[in-house]
């Protein structure tokens, strides 16, 4: 047992964001079923729901939260898409690049495995380019 371990420890990491994932999905089913449940008593009162209320169902539970102002706070946009387009064609290109020198020395004895993630790195960074070059151009 203590050898799977080792051998496998890399493993908590996935696992432990796939757990994080479905505990969002609840919380946010969880919201959704209250807020419904809200909006079904303004309904069996005769009144009518606030706009925020209904608003609330429309908006992702991560996304909804505003300032003041009615902007969306600063730690919830993502940023690597909306402001720096261009970040993820060099991040991919860098990764690309560094698989490919470890393929070509061999190292670590995994020359095979890095041959293949250079080739997904190198289709990602390719993805991300031409993306950025055709779509809405780069916001620097």
């Amino acid at each position: 047992m203590e050898d799977l371990f080792r051998s496998y420890w890399w493993l908590i990491f996935p696992l432990s964001w796939f757990v994080f994932g479905g505990f969002q999905s609840w919380l946010s089913y969880r919201a959704n079923r209250d807020t419904l449940d809200l909006l079904k008593s303004y309904a069996a009162s005769g009144r009518e729901p606030p706009p925020e209320l209904v608003a609330r169902l429309n908006k992702r539970w991560n996304e909804e939260d505003e300032d003041s102002s009615g902007r969306v706070p600063r730690r919830y946009r993502r940023r690597y898409r909306e402001e720096h387009p261009v970040y993820r064609a060099v991040l991919f290109g860098a990764l690309c690049a560094g698989f490919t020198y470890a393929a070509v020395t061999d190292l670590y004895g995994a020359g095979e495995a890095f041959t293949i993630v250079a080739f997904v790195m190198g289709a990602l960074g390719l993805a991300s380019l031409v993306s950025l070059l055709v779509g809405r151009g780069p916001k620097i």
